[in-house]
């Protein structure tokens, strides 16, 4: 925890008392900013109240005499209608910021350095791979943001820190002076369009990340889907270094990995080659597009080609995204828990031809239709949760499959089906294609279950991720 001086003597309220809530209400305290902070939860509260922060019923406060309202990211701000909060600070007048955009004045105070990730897909893995570079590199990065840990639990600014930021769609339309020194946009496709209201918003939001960029930083932007190739066209109007990065075709000026082999061009000649094919924890196109990402990103702080390489080929991967966890008798348990809607777990059946697939869960709009291109890959499906109905009317007549119920129960069943047909490289394959949250808080309680379950299994042999996270549960 560290002091938000940018905040010294202002009045700001603070709504949303989850962790990184409450860790910004801290930090200002620390800055010399009088707090009034609130919660719609009377138990996250009394919860704040007991750990002596300054609640205040905010319903009953004149926002005229506040600076600012501090506003959690995962309450709305426009779609489906603002938050009552919303709307008494916008007829105040005053502005409307999250903490991430606490932070980034701090860090910009202080001389530190951010390098922003968001997209749909991927930016997670992008984020830890890149942090991993640069840590590997001997460079002084910390990685955090919407990847778990609050900006605030974050070591204290200091010049030439590197801070590397996840960043979802909700923290960037709370973060009005964002300017990254190297800023990522990794793919669009719709999602969370009951919180931005159509395609247009969304991408809109996205687009932020480089839009106040200068010619003295980078940014990277994937252009293997129309949203995202547009973005990367405007972008260069704020005279960023952009660099466009493919996975599905060779760029004579940009970052490409289409078959596997990363290719840095600049105006046709190529500046470096890495072979990706045989890395372990960059399985599949969608990980050689997050590998484009993170090399031109630490490029841009003057990481060598071979130092990259090298940290890349040590990478271990994240948890709950493609991550192997186990194996027994020739037969890998895969936990893909993160794959919360079908353009996620498009890039993990695409990535093994012999799959035992357990899916489900809260499902998102469309389903699993997407998928239907990829249904080949997989020999059998066990349903999860409360899309059951709706995936099984959608895998009729293309595969068998199995209605589990409950996770513990489809991994049983998965590893007996693999057993009994002895296929060569068969992988029960977790990847939900849905929200956890009819049966779980989130996708790494998910996560975590599956490996527990997979733990449970006679024969198992788990690895050390694996053995670690089902410790954890």
């Amino acid at each position: 925890m560290f002091p938000a001086r940018t905040f010294q003597g202002k009045r700001v309220a603070v709504f949303g008392l989850a962790r990184s809530g409450t860790a910004c209400v801290e930090a200002l305290q620390l800055g010399g900013a009088e707090v009034h902070a609130w919660d719609d939860s009377n138990p996250a509260v009394e919860k704040a109240r007991a750990q002596g922060l300054p609640i205040t019923n905010l319903h009953g406060l004149d926002f005229s005499g506040l600076d600012a309202l501090v506003l959690s990211p995962g309450v709305p701000l426009t779609h489906p209608e603002p938050h009552w909060t919303v709307l008494k600070a916008r007829h105040a007048g005053i502005e409307i910021i999250g903490d991430t955009e606490v932070f980034a004045r701090e860090a910009d105070a202080a001389g530190a350095l951010i390098v922003g990730i968001t997209g749909t897909n991927g930016k997670s893995t992008t984020t830890a791979l890149i942090g991993h570079v640069l840590q590997s590199a001997g460079l002084d990065a910390e990685v955090g943001g919407n990847i778990g840990k609050a900006v605030f639990l974050l070591s204290q600014p200091i010049k030439n820190r590197i801070y590397v930021l996840e960043l979802s769609s909700f923290q960037i339309d709370l973060m009005p002076g964002l300017k990254p020194r190297v800023g990522i946009l990794t793919n669009l496709s719709p999602d969370h369009l009951d919180r931005h209201g159509n395609m247009e918003n969304y991408s809109a939001v996205k687009a932020r990340m480089f839009a106040r960029q200068s010619k003295a930083d980078t940014a990277l932007c994937g252009v293997d889907d129309g949203w995202s190739a547009s973005i990367a066209d405007k972008a260069r109007q704020s005279g960023a270094d952009v660099r466009r990065v493919s996975v599905v075709e060779g760029l004579a000026d940009g970052i490409t990995a289409f078959d596997g082999i990363l290719r840095d061009r600049r105006k046709g000649l190529t500046k470096a080659e890495i072979d990706l094919r045989s890395m372990p924890a960059l399985k599949g196109r969608h990980n050689w597009q997050n590998a484009c990402m993170a090399y031109g990103a630490a490029r841009a702080f003057g990481v060598a080609p071979d130092v990259i390489e090298r940290a890349m080929a040590s990478f271990p991967g994240l948890a709950h995204r493609m991550q192997r966890v186990a194996s027994v008798g020739g037969i890998s348990f895969v936990n893909d828990s993160k794959a919360t809607n079908a353009d996620a777990a498009e890039k993990a059946l695409s990535s093994f031809d012999t799959i035992y697939w357990i899916a489900g869960g809260l499902a998102k709009a469309g389903g699993i239709e997407p998928l239907k291109p990829l249904f080949g890959n997989v020999v059998r499906t066990y349903l999860i949760g409360q899309a059951t109905e709706d995936f099984a009317a959608t895998l009729a007549g293309s595969m068998p499959f199995e209605k589990s119920g409950t996770l513990d129960k489809a991994v049983v069943s998965a590893l007996r089906d693999a057993r009994a047909d002895g296929r060569k490289d068969a992988v029960v394959l977790l990847s939900p294609a849905c929200a956890s949250f009819d049966q779980y808080p989130n996708f790494e309680v998910r996560g975590d279950a599956f490996v527990k379950a997979v733990a449970a299994l006679p024969g198992v042999q788990m690895t050390c991720d694996g053995d670690a996270h089902a410790a954890r549960t």
